[in-house]
């Protein structure tokens, strides 16, 4: 095993087991983000759907729920409309659903994961911290940021999608999630994006659907309540999800 020192050259390929390979790219704090997406050799002014949330304490039957919606709406959402996707880009919860998704509907917009760069295992190479995890093997590019905690990705997801997007629609689904998920919707309800939650999904998610139905048990939620920019769509109603995230992002 290689011993990762959170050292390495900017841009790099990853070459995961079973052969694919996805384009990564190591940021550093202050780095020009569309001189990062350059160097990914991604395209701007495109739609972009940002993906934050977790799988935590679902139930078995609500798991299947959320892995439908990610095989039957989001994959094929983005492929349809030409966006690209940005979430956390680790081999776990609704990332791995998202990078699964798309595989198994052979698609081919960009899945772009974002980490922080000492949290990450890269093939080949051993934790450089206790709650470190692997990268999924079916996003096509990585940003790698600074930072030794989960969330301090948070505010590059949301700033890279208002870049790569560049004027063009984009949108938040939110899913779940725990702790650092809060931030995540803060961050991207600061940067203007619509935030679309879907209620049933557990956690965060139903604490923020309830605050949009007046029940604040979480002052955060208050705040991002009155941005305006977030509604709702239950669990299990998938063409209200599909018909809306859409409407959005071909606005």
């Amino acid at each position: 095993m290689i011993l990762s020192t959170c050292k390495m050259d900017n841009r790099f390929d990853i070459q995961f087991e079973g052969g694919a390979v996805a384009v990564a790219l190591r940021a550093e704090a202050g780095s020009p983000l569309p001189q990062v997406l350059d160097q990914l050799g991604l395209v701007k002014k495109q739609p972009v759907l940002v993906v934050v949330g977790g799988a935590g304490k679902l139930s078995r039957e609500d798991q299947a729920q959320v892995r439908s919606l990610f095989v039957k709406v989001l994959a094929p959402l983005a492929e349809a409309l030409g966006a690209a996707v940005i979430d956390g880009g680790t081999d776990a919860g609704i990332m791995r659903m998202m990078g699964q998704a798309r595989r198994r509907t052979r698609s081919r917009f960009p899945l772009v994961g974002v980490a922080p760069e000492c949290m990450a295992i890269l093939p080949g190479s051993s934790a450089a911290h206790a709650d470190a995890a692997p990268l999924e093997p079916n996003h096509t590019h990585f940003v790698l940021v600074p930072g030794t905690y989960w969330g301090d990705e948070s505010i590059w997801i949301a700033q890279l999608a208002s870049v790569l997007s560049d004027g063009l629609p984009s949108l938040t689904v939110l899913i779940n999630g725990g702790e650092v998920t809060w931030n995540d919707a803060s961050q991207n309800v600061g940067q203007g994006r619509p935030l679309l939650v879907i209620a049933g999904s557990g956690r965060t998610a139903d604490a923020l659907a309830a605050a949009l139905e007046g029940k604040i048990t979480d002052e955060r939620a208050r705040r991002i309540v009155a941005s305006g920019l977030m509604q709702s769509v239950d669990l299990r109603s998938s063409e209200d999800l599909a018909r809306i995230i859409h409407e959005m992002l071909s606005a």
